[in-house]
């Protein structure tokens, strides 16, 4: 068995390709969606406007909401207009903000002032939040107005500011965690979908071990099939925590990911690497043939990262993706690893996520027991 273990690992490090899919890779997706999303995880909305008014009341109320985090201005000239909205139409910018001419005449009337928003039918949500914040903005020249309209009715300070007291106050409370980011969802998710590509390489291995006849020669050894099973499958449950502990450590170098409890992530390491190697194990010794395998890789690897929340966060799936989700060992892996990175949890608030990754590997372990004596068969 310690033979079969040594020759795995030589193998492993010889084969170039279990380098880049496994490690090179899923680095390159995470400094992808990184850069996409930023260190912070605040997406930067980007409005175009168009000044027709060009007073000094129209820029301060662009001004205004240039100073919103997250919202970047970008001016267009009003001759522009046509053009502008052409490309909104076909997808090529999101937002357009048209402040009317006749702005600060309006407001200083008393009178209601008016500006158009323009946005892509596909930014429905990020639209939204655009249109809070004016609205927000809006309700603040409302409450001017109104202290205006009092101060000339000869109302006191201490009087108007009763008037325009909210009926009802909300009180923001945000929990103290971690600092909770994009890259608390991109590195996690990234390193968990590509742990699953291990089966390939095993897929692959075993049914090279078979076509060129070296299964046939450890069976006449005298080997049991349990050692043989062991050794091919140790190797790579120790190349899924090499995996797993490079790319978290280059999450915490490279973004300043904070690592949390070092024994729970250590834990939910070792059932992420068992649960992996595990189910490739019972794959490599299910399926026919190496495509085969590289088939249902794809498909457990990408759908589990579709509907475990690997992507995005899970609780923005739809409610029958989410506990589609639940039943996938990638959604307690991700659960696992962000509540140790964002929330601060240690052994015993991560314990489900382990038995229930601790279950898939030993699942999948026995049942490559079960079916590798069919699979030595097929080889004799």
């Amino acid at each position: 068995m310690k033979t079969i273990i040594k020759k795995e690992i030589k193998m492993m490090l010889r084969e170039k390709g279990n380098l880049f899919f496994l490690i090179i890779m899923p680095i390159l997706f995470i400094v992808m969606f990184g850069s996409i999303f930023g260190k912070t995880g605040h997406f930067s909305l980007t409005i175009h406007y168009i000044d027709d008014d060009a007073t000094s009341m129209s820029s301060a109320f662009i001004h205004q909401v240039d100073q919103v985090k997250g919202v970047k201005m970008v001016h267009e000239k009003a001759s522009d207009l046509p053009d502008v909205i052409d490309k909104i139409k076909k997808g090529q910018l999101s937002f357009l903000l048209v402040v009317n001419d006749g702005f600060e005449a309006s407001l200083k009337d008393g009178k209601q002032a008016h500006i158009k928003f323009y946005q892509d039918p596909a930014m429905e949500s990020e639209g939204g939040t655009i249109e809070a914040i004016l609205q927000s903005i809006a309700d603040d020249y409302r409450k001017q107005k109104i202290m205006n309209t009092l101060h000339a009715l000869g109302q006191s300070n201490e009087a108007i500011a009763k008037t325009l007291e909210p009926a009802v106050h909300i009180k923001k409370i945000t929990p103290a965690v971690e600092s909770i980011n994009t890259i608390t969802q991109v590195v996690p998710g990234m390193t968990v979908m590509f742990v699953f590509y291990i089966m390939i390489s095993m897929t692959r291995r075993f049914f090279k071990e078979k076509d060129s006849g070296l299964l046939s020669r450890c069976q006449s050894t005298g080997m049991k099939p349990i050692e043989y099973l062991i050794g091919m499958w140790i190797p790579y449950a120790l190349g899924v925590v090499v995996q797993c502990t490079a790319l978290l450590a280059f999450g915490h170098f490279v973004y300043h990911l904070h690592l949390g409890d070092l024994k729970a992530l250590c834990l939910l390491i070792l059932a992420l690497s068992l649960c992996g190697s595990g189910i490739g194990l019972a794959l490599s010794v299910l399926v026919r043939g190496e495509n085969q395998g590289m088939a249902i890789t794809q498909v457990v690897a990408l759908g589990g990262a579709m509907v475990g929340g690997l992507w995005v966060p899970s609780y923005l799936l739809p409610s029958l993706v989410q506990k589609i989700g639940h039943l996938t060992p990638q959604f307690w892996a991700q659960k696992g690893l962000q509540d140790i990175f964002a929330h601060g949890a240690g052994v015993s608030g991560i314990w489900l996520s382990l038995v229930i990754l601790f279950a898939f590997g030993l699942a999948g372990l026995f049942i490559a027991v079960i079916r590798l004596p069919h699979f030595l068969k097929s080889a004799a």
